[in-house]
């Protein structure tokens, strides 16, 4: 199993680690993988393996701030629903999942594969699973363009980026999502389902999950200037590495109890380049590179959350 994190730009380093860990030879072919926000981004590519490395690295190590969003103009924030718009992140997102890895998706989830990505539904206040080899595989005219939206919403910061609109069971009303990360920074599996209720073939498997947070187990120390914005900034960066250090205990419990392989990696504290803008190449390749070394070595990698003790 493979769970992606959130993370923005910081998905440079999940990129990296994934091309380092091929060029280890190590890097098993994942039967389950789940992303959410930039880990959705980066799950097909993952899902679908080393052939993608290289188009990952593309990805993450040559994006610009005008690639992913445009901010609107001051008098239009008065009545807008976000800071900025993401046509731009939406034709990135067309030109990189196309109609070859979608039916290569469909293809793999026939042989039982299994590839998730989450979002939120803002109006029932809680997150959406998509299963993204179902809906490639379908054969439905619209799946393309549905999974398209999936990622989009996957990685739409709510009140950075507006909301994406999807069709709901009731006839005339359409629900708004946002980033998976505003309720999952990382998720691998339903907890209300024990692995002890499968089938014994299924329970006598040697099971491993992998989990890349893209990011740090906490924030780095800095100080905070006075002002609205930096407070804010600040505040929120602070809620979300906490709320990712609670979804990798949660993960540990969860796998410790069904007698699964617990593998964790994150961004060390030892790496201190600091980027100029949200997506600022010169940071992004720094972090893709650190990545890609980490994953070739397979030092980073912890058995137990932060915090505790290691193995």
């Amino acid at each position: 199993m493979l769970a992606l994190s959130g993370g923005g730009a910081d998905g440079a380093f999940g990129a990296g680690l994934l091309a380092g860990w091929t060029a280890s030879g190590n890097r098993p072919q994942f039967e389950f993988v789940t992303g959410v926000s930039t880990g959705a981004l980066i799950a097909p590519f993952a899902f679908l393996g080393p052939a993608y490395d290289a188009q990952l690295r593309t990805l993450y190590t040559s994006l610009s701030d005008s690639e992913v969003a445009v901010q609107r103009p001051l008098l239009a924030l008065l009545s807008a629903d976000s800071l900025a718009e993401t046509a731009p992140l939406a034709r990135l997102i067309e030109a990189n999942f196309t109609s070859d890895m979608m039916q290569a998706i469909g293809h793999e989830h026939g042989k039982g594969r299994v590839l998730l990505v989450a979002t939120t539904d803002l109006d029932l206040g809680r997150p959406m699973i998509w299963n993204i080899g179902a809906i490639a595989a379908s054969g439905h005219r619209d799946a393309l363009a549905l999974i398209r939206r999936i990622l989009l919403a996957s990685a739409s910061i709510p009140g950075l980026f507006p909301p994406v609109l999807f069709d709901s069971d009731v006839p005339g009303r359409q629900e708004l999502h946002v980033d998976g990360g505003v309720t999952n920074q990382l998720f691998l599996y339903a907890t209300t389902v024990p692995l002890s209720s499968a089938p014994p073939h299924v329970r006598s498997r040697t099971r491993v999950a992998w989990i890349i947070r893209n990011g740090r187990f906490a924030e780095a120390r800095a100080e905070t200037a006075r002002g609205l914005l930096p407070i804010a900034r600040r505040s929120i960066s602070t809620l979300i590495a906490a709320n990712a250090a609670g979804d990798t205990y949660r993960a540990f419990v969860l796998l410790r109890r069904d007698g699964i392989g617990y593998n964790l990696a994150a961004i060390p504290d030892s790496f201190v380049v600091q980027a100029r803008t949200p997506f600022d190449r010169d940071y992004m390749a720094a972090l893709y590179d650190l990545g890609f070394n980490e994953g070739r070595s397979g030092r980073i990698w912890r058995t137990t959350p932060p915090g505790l003790a290691r193995d």
